[in-house]
């Protein structure tokens, strides 16, 4: 029998643990209850053991779309959901999902078979797409505001629940693996700069999806903010290594585990790294410090 996962309260604003802390594939649940409206943000696996708290709800508000991160959706056919515009098209159809991962047919078609039976992803033609500083009343003086900070994906937002100060930053959640920007949706350039702004957020909480949990102390946040941002200067640097042995082509590079494992059984992990490692050769290429030859290989200037 399940039971009705461990949870805090920080004022209007509940937070139910996935297992292990929300370790992927599930994560950390967050509701908002107002004097009028209850909203839930994301909905990870652990959603369906937490009963009427969730089942209740009076809107979904997406942080962003991935599969984990509406495993629930299907729980609230009627509920309705809002989608920052740049995601809107992965939450309304299998076809939105597919164009913003950017995988191959292939991949996709495993992948998409993996999703609806683990995570049970139910498109939302109906999702209604919002902007930057898009605003929710909940009721007596509980609100909910969208910050724009696109990287993850093109419309990944944290989620600040005003004016009680606790920011849901989704999946930038200061783990031990560091960013992730392998989508087609995903930007590099775009993350970098939303963790630069990310501490001018005015919170005095911060939730993360996965792993972390809750930071209440600001220093405490702001050291593991600074480790997960150096992960981009770590996997530069790692790639200039490998381009100091030889010139290498980029698919020479993929599967040299600047993400994954060589032998990693993770279905997307070659197209990811192909994704990743182009974004930083652009930006290498753009300050001059690699270059690419006449045989498509890149190789270290200077």
């Amino acid at each position: 029998m399940n039971t009705t996962p461990p949870s805090v309260d920080i004022g209007p604003v509940r937070i139910y643990f996935g297992e292990k802390n929300g370790k992927y594939p599930d994560g950390n649940q967050v509701i908002v209850q107002g004097a009028e409206r209850r909203a839930v943000f994301d909905s990870p696996l652990v959603a369906s053991r937490i009963g009427e708290a969730f089942d209740q709800a009076d809107l979904i508000i997406q942080g962003h779309v991935h599969e984990d991160h509406a495993t629930g959706v299907y729980r609230l056919p009627d509920t309705p959901i809002y989608v920052h515009n740049a995601d809107l098209q992965a939450m309304q159809s299998w076809e939105g999902l597919g164009a913003a991962y950017g995988y191959t047919e292939d991949t996709f078609s495993e992948l998409r078979e993996e999703i609806a039976k683990k995570f049970q992803f139910t498109p939302r033609p109906d999702a209604i797409g919002y902007e930057h500083d898009t605003v929710w009343d909940l009721g007596g003086d509980v609100l909910v505001r969208a910050i724009h900070t696109p990287g993850h994906t093109a419309g990944h937002c944290v989620l600040l629940v005003e004016p009680v100060g606790v920011a849901f930053i989704g999946d930038i959640d200061l783990s031990g693996f560091g960013p992730y920007y392998g989508d087609r949706s995903s930007n590099l350039g775009d993350f970098r700069r939303t963790l630069e702004l990310l501490p001018d957020i005015p919170a005095t909480t911060w939730v993360t999806y996965h792993h972390r949990g809750i930071y209440t102390e600001r220093d405490s946040f702001l050291r593991d903010l600074a480790e997960f941002a150096g992960k981009f200067d770590q996997r530069e640097q790692q790639l200039l290594d490998r381009l100091r042995e030889w010139p290498r082509t980029l698919e020479e590079l993929v599967g040299l585990g600047l993400l994954y494992e060589p032998d990693s059984p993770v279905l997307w992990a070659r197209e990811a790294e192909r994704r990743t490692i182009s974004q930083h050769l652009e930006e290498l290429a753009s300050a001059g410090r690699v270059e690419l030859d006449s045989r498509g290989r890149y190789r270290t200037r200077g």
